[in-house]
């Protein structure tokens, strides 16, 4: 039986070096460093992340009392929604390390444990952040200055199509020679579509010679970012890629706890027409949100950016053990 790690013994130097270099650099720029659960009793609605699921089986949680052998609780996908109950309590810009856990596939750039470098700073603006995460980027991945577009002028540019105006018809009829079979063809949402598109034909040609910051997703895509106030078509969100891998995800962060709930909400009833289970709501962190300071924030994947800095090809070759070795 081979009871050896994944990663080599200079994979884990490279990791533990890579960890120093982000705690001095948000250290410099005196943002704290912060701890938050990995169990929650809420989780995320969102139809594309999957949570674990477990039982807590001891006497209670809170006021409620043990029902049917325990109280469910969720192992977290991202600290955002605790790290945003911190910036509405008054800590300041943050930054948090931290292990995430997706019920999802397992496969080259995907593990379903993995460390995540989630951030947040007071006063500033997804363009500001981006500036920001810039300079961390070409600290670790020794690379130039990242470059910028925004999410329509990338589909104008490699498919000639506008994801902001085009119909479905449009759009499959611009993805038509990517040789997907039936699967654009019997697509019938328009998000769905885009990613896919996206993902695709997309991803593959941007960022890499550098990375890339692709701005003003469609508003339709806004998850927990502010709608743009001069587009209220796009989103004030961001992605970074770099030599086809997907790094991170970062908002300007909406603000308004009625709005986020609808959201909620909206995810919910689509959930149920998917066929998937509705998830208990984070009330907690939708009573902080009117509270939430003027911020912004990004989740950056640290295997990832660990397997690109080393120029490895697979992330079990930087996890120490991965989840079928573990």
């Amino acid at each position: 039986m081979n009871w050896l790690p994944s990663a080599s013994l200079a994979q884990l130097s490279a990791r533990a070096t890579m960890l120093k270099t982000i705690r001095d650099f948000f250290s410099d720029l005196q943002v704290l460093e912060v701890e938050t659960p990995s169990l929650s009793q809420a989780a995320v609605t969102d139809v594309h992340l999957q949570c674990f699921k477990t039982q807590f089986v001891g006497r209670n949680i809170s006021d409620k009392p043990l029902v049917d052998g325990g109280v469910p609780l969720y192992l977290q996908t991202s600290p955002e929604f605790q790290m945003k109950r911190l910036l509405a309590a008054g800590s300041g810009s943050i930054y948090q390390i931290s292990k995430v856990y997706r019920n999802e596939e397992s496969g080259r750039f995907h593990n379903p444990e993995f460390s995540l470098l989630e951030w947040y700073k007071v006063g500033f603006d997804h363009h500001q952040l981006m500036d920001e995460m810039a300079t961390l980027l070409m600290l670790i991945l020794k690379c130039n200055t990242p470059t910028r577009c925004s999410y329509q002028e990338a589909f104008l540019s490699i498919l000639q199509v506008d994801p902001l105006t085009a119909s479905i018809e449009e759009l499959k009829l611009a993805g038509a020679h990517l040789q997907l079979g039936g699967v654009l063809d019997n697509e019938t949402d328009k998000d769905t579509i885009l990613q896919l598109l996206f993902c695709i034909a997309i991803e593959s040609k941007i960022g890499q010679d550098e990375p890339c910051f692709v701005y003003d997703f469609p508003a339709s895509q806004a998850a927990l970012a502010r709608i743009n106030t001069q587009d209220d078509r796009v989103a004030d969100r961001f992605e970074v890629y770099y030599k086809s891998v997907e790094l991170a995800n970062g908002f300007h962060e909406l603000n308004n706890s009625e709005e986020q709930l609808k959201r909620f909400q909206a995810d919910n009833q689509l959930r149920v027409t998917m066929g998937l289970p509705e998830m208990p709501i984070d009330y907690k962190f939708v009573a902080c949100l009117d509270h939430l300071p003027d911020c912004a924030g990004v989740a950056l994947g640290l295997d990832r950016l660990l397997m690109l800095s080393t120029e490895q090809k697979h992330i079990n070759d930087v996890l120490s053990f991965s989840v079928d070795n573990a």
